[in-house]
């Protein structure tokens, strides 16, 4: 049993003096919100509002980020997140949006129109009323 070592005891751990161990940790998280910072500086008043009530909070929208507690500011990040996949959602049902079906049976009609024809408008008309398209 002579060959059983020691461990060291573990360092002792100082208490936080007056809350500065609190402080810095908040420091840091201060400094990593950098592109939250960036985001809120171009923001608009208006939309920074508007992201405030998303976020659920009733903060002073002309307040520097900086300026919000640590759960605001996560609160403010979730709600730019949030707004900023809404958006990308619409945008992408936009681009992917096809033509409506009977439009192309409405060019028909324009063109029998166009050349006169009343008999193959009514026609084409009649299609798009039906909703054949």
């Amino acid at each position: 049993m002579s060959n059983v070592a020691t461990l060291p005891l573990p360092a002792r751990l100082q208490p936080d003096r007056a809350g500065f161990g609190e402080l810095r940790a908040e420091l840091h998280g201060r400094a990593g919100d950098q592109d939250l910072i960036d985001v809120w500086a171009n923001l608009p008043y208006a939309e920074r509002r508007l992201v405030l009530k998303s976020a659920g909070l009733k903060e002073d929208a002309t307040q520097h980020i900086s300026a919000f507690a640590k759960p605001a500011r996560d609160a403010i990040r979730a709600a730019i997140h949030r707004m900023s996949d809404y958006a990308s959602g619409l945008k992408d049902q936009l681009r992917n949006r096809t033509q409506h079906p009977s439009a192309e049976l409405a060019s028909h009609a324009r063109q029998a129109l166009a050349e006169g024809n009343t008999k193959a408008a009514l026609h084409w008309l009649a299609l798009i009323e039906k909703g054949v398209a």
